[in-house]
């Protein structure tokens, strides 16, 4: 069921610019469909899944894929995302992940560690709970996994936040509501050169030495008087 649903769903959400994560079909409460989607950033605001709700539910609507009632969900995947397809164990490689085997290899099915990347068919893993004496470096087959996602930590959260900014930032400039820059604000004038300044040698800067100061008006009225001015010699 969830193979249809991905066969209506997943060119609608490609048309718009949207990636299918994983959909999710679960009878809890009647019938949900959860349809999860993201950005090619990995981003995913709240108005997008407003837009992928209204594009996609007149099209389900008429695909009838789900052949009884149900509700359509629409979510991101959320910090500590679901690790799908290829391309996500690549894009997050360096991450700490949580992979849950079908099939059980050493004895366990449940392994911990930092992923490493793809290589071959195969999902690399570092484990941090590989018991002493035993390689922390296994090779889980990318066929066999059942579930995989990232744990969450301050790296990841960081990473989030870093890529929602961005993706806020993006469609309030889509949209026209980016603020106009403070009235104090200058724009620089590209025909005026940002080079420092020369200094000024010294007889430039006698040349162009303030006049009337202090000094000069004692040393006026001391001429008036006949008297020396000590700062000059015989």
């Amino acid at each position: 069921m969830a193979a249809r649903v991905s066969t209506v769903a997943g060119p609608v959400l490609q048309g718009m610019g949207y990636r299918l994560v994983r959909i999710k079909i679960s009878g809890e409460s009647g019938c949900t469909v959860q349809i999860m989607a993201e950005r090619p950033d990995g981003s995913m605001q709240i108005e997008d899944c407003e837009a992928i709700s209204r594009a996609l539910s007149p099209v389900l609507d008429v695909a009838d894929p789900i052949d009884r009632p149900y509700r359509l969900e629409i979510s991101s995947p959320g910090i500590d995302r679901p690790l799908v397809r290829r391309s996500d164990f690549e894009r997050y490689a360096g991450h700490l992940v949580k992979i849950e085997m079908a099939v059980t290899l050493s004895g366990r099915k449940r392994f911990r560690g930092t992923l490493g990347g793809i290589e071959g068919n195969a999902v690399r893993l570092h484990r941090d709970d590989a018991p002493a004496g035993e390689d922390a470096d296994i090779k889980l087959v990318m066929e066999d996994i059942a579930d995989a996602r990232l744990v969450l930590t301050d790296e990841l959260i960081a990473e989030s936040m870093r890529r929602g900014k961005a993706a806020e930032r993006e469609l309030r400039r889509n949209l026209g509501l980016a603020p106009p820059p403070p009235p104090h604000a200058r724009k620089s004038d590209p025909s005026k050169s940002n080079k420092p300044k020369p200094k000024l040698k010294p007889e430039n800067m006698r040349k162009n030495a303030p006049k009337n100061t202090k000094q000069q008006r004692l040393a006026a009225e001391r001429g008036r008087r006949g008297e020396i001015d000590p700062t000059r010699g015989d």
